[in-house]
């Protein structure tokens, strides 16, 4: 497999991992070890974190929606030596049926991804969300955790 695939296929196994809900899949794209940087989206600080943290944190927040699809496109892929730089277009449509408002909250941005070559192919190091617009009612995303936690 070239590295270009291989590399986005990591990228667009983040995706499909969340909207399918495949949690296997989903860790098995990172590192043990990630830097997590969405302060663009919710203004949190940049984390570095073990890959199982992420990922539960994942689980309570995205099994709370009723259901997402993320898209993603045009990828522009760097490749130094062991280690590379994926950057990529990414909508992200969220749904989850509420009081509060309307039931879907979207956002469009790229994902500015690095990776490192492992024994076992390309795994993602570190991933920064950068947002360049979102609508509808973003108050879903708040409510999602606690509903999760619960199923």
């Amino acid at each position: 497999m070239s590295d270009f695939t291989d590399i986005t296929s990591r990228v667009y196994e983040y995706a499909y991992g969340i909207d399918t809900r495949d949690w296997a899949l989903y860790r098995s794209i990172f590192t043990d070890q990630i830097t997590m940087d969405f302060s663009s989206y919710n203004a949190a600080p940049v984390t570095t974190m073990s890959a199982d943290t992420w990922v539960d944190a994942c689980k309570s927040l995205f099994m709370g929606l009723d259901a997402t699809q993320h898209t993603m496109s045009n990828p522009l892929v760097e490749v130094d030596g062991d280690r590379a730089r994926c950057r990529m277009y990414m909508q992200a449509e969220h749904f989850l049926k509420n009081d509060a408002g309307s039931f879907d909250f979207a956002l469009g941005g790229y994902y500015d991804d690095r990776l490192v070559r492992t024994d076992t192919g390309w795994r993602i190091a570190a991933v920064t969300l950068n947002v360049f617009w979102s609508r509808g009612n973003r108050h879903i995303m708040t409510l999602a955790p606690e509903i999760g936690r619960k199923r």
